[in-house]
């Protein structure tokens, strides 16, 4: 899953006038029509009080948890996807804040200034119209929980529910391909699964609430302009649509809504030991399907590719494991950051970190994703070098 997000500056009244995103344009046209933890909490996750200045404030030399540069308007937004299934809601909330903190420091380290929480919500089959939450779906208080820890270390947030694909394996295999019984009912249901999540979006003061992730069969449906018209009464900050990269690139996206991203996984034909020049090129040609030149709405709110042999052909392959190849996801990084810069992008969001991994460790490759960066020192080095380099991000320009 790839996602470049459009950013527009001026609202749009919901229902009357999606935006459309055509073929050969950049610009959107409007249609009228672990173990517990019982320590008190501290900054940083450790249980400890902070260390008090003469005057009894917290020193400033304590503050762990900091992001250097906090995201405004304008600067580049360099993120992470954090996908959160919930192992065991049996653990406190203060082991749930802690491992927040504990990715919250790690992307610091990295340079971040984004984090967007993923989450999963479950669905029969493929032409079933109820939806539901499962075992494994975050509460909503805790989701606010784990945004809050974010927000007061100063990153962007964003809150994305992503259908799971576990059940659809028999039939079409992916949520973009859903086709539900009744569309009315699979909206009203939607609605009702995904308020309370809205509602703690709002109360951690998110950036950013993602109304869908790629349902290339249900978008253009008059459907979904009750459900932002809804979601806009509960959540002040930015509504968002994430399609696929497909989608993007060569069809029309249809939805009310002002921020479009776009799950992108660009296959690229070529060798394993083919430079970052070459990675580059591939991305561009991708690009300018859909149009030419600086792209400074555009943001790659999710992208990322195995670290093995043979990943340049299918980047957006989660389950094939074949031989681990660092160089490859590394050099698909560099490039992706590269591409960014050059076209005046938005910024990147990397898929993904696991909630409850510790990404201070090497993953073990032999039941790991080959997706997962976090403990891979040449990828980690190359998203340093892009989230601290001197790119200012594409300005306050907005579509006219």
């Amino acid at each position: 899953m790839t996602v470049l997000t459009l950013v527009l500056g001026a609202p749009f009244v919901v229902g009357n006038h999606p935006v459309r995103w055509d073929s050969g344009s950049v610009l959107p046209r409007v249609v009228i029509g672990g173990s517990e933890d019982s320590a008190t909490p501290s900054a940083d996750g450790t249980g400890k009080a902070p260390a008090s200045s003469s005057s009894g404030s917290p020193s400033t030399s304590t503050k762990a948890l900091e992001v250097a540069k906090p995201w405004k308007k304008g600067m580049a937004q360099w993120g992470v996807q954090l996908y959160w299934e919930e192992e065991s809601p049996k653990r406190s909330d203060t082991f749930i804040e802690n491992q927040a903190r504990k990715h919250a420091k790690y992307l610091i380290g990295l340079g971040a200034n984004s984090v967007s929480v993923s989450f999963p919500y479950y669905i029969k089959s493929s032409t079933a119209d109820v939806l539901s939450t499962g075992a494994k779906t975050p509460s909503p208080e805790r989701l606010q929980k784990v945004l809050k820890v974010f927000k007061d270390a100063g990153f962007r947030t964003t809150l994305r529910p992503i259908m799971d694909e576990g059940t659809l394996k028999q039939s079409n295999g992916w949520r973009g391909n859903i086709d539900p019984a009744s569309r009315s009912a699979w909206f009203t249901s939607y609605e009702k699964l995904i308020d309370p999540y809205l509602e703690a979006a709002e109360n951690a003061k998110a950036n950013t609430f993602v109304i869908g992730t790629e349902l290339n069969s249900l978008e253009g449906d008059t459907g979904w302009d009750k459900v932002v018209a809804s979601a806009e009464k509960t959540f002040s900050g930015e509504i968002s649509y994430d399609a696929n990269w497909d989608n993007y690139v060569t069809g029309r996206i249809n939805m009310p809504v002002n921020h479009l991203g776009v799950d992108a996984y660009f296959p690229i034909k070529v060798p394993d030991t083919a430079p970052v020049e070459d990675l580059v090129t591939g991305w561009n040609k991708w690009l300018d399907k859909k149009a030419t030149g600086p792209l400074p709405n555009i943001l790659v709110s999710e992208t990322g590719i195995g670290a093995m042999n043979g990943a340049y052909h299918a980047p957006g392959d989660f389950y094939v494991k074949r031989a681990v190849n660092p160089q490859v996801q590394a050099n698909w990084y560099k490039a992706v950051c590269e591409v960014v810069q050059d076209r005046k992008m938005q910024g990147i969001y990397w898929w993904s970190l696991w909630f409850d991994d510790d990404p201070n460790t090497k993953p073990d490759d032999k039941v790991a994703s080959r997706l997962d960066f976090a403990g891979r020192p040449l990828t980690e080095k190359a998203i340093k070098s892009c989230f601290t380099s001197a790119y200012a991000g594409p300005g306050t320009t907005t579509a006219s």
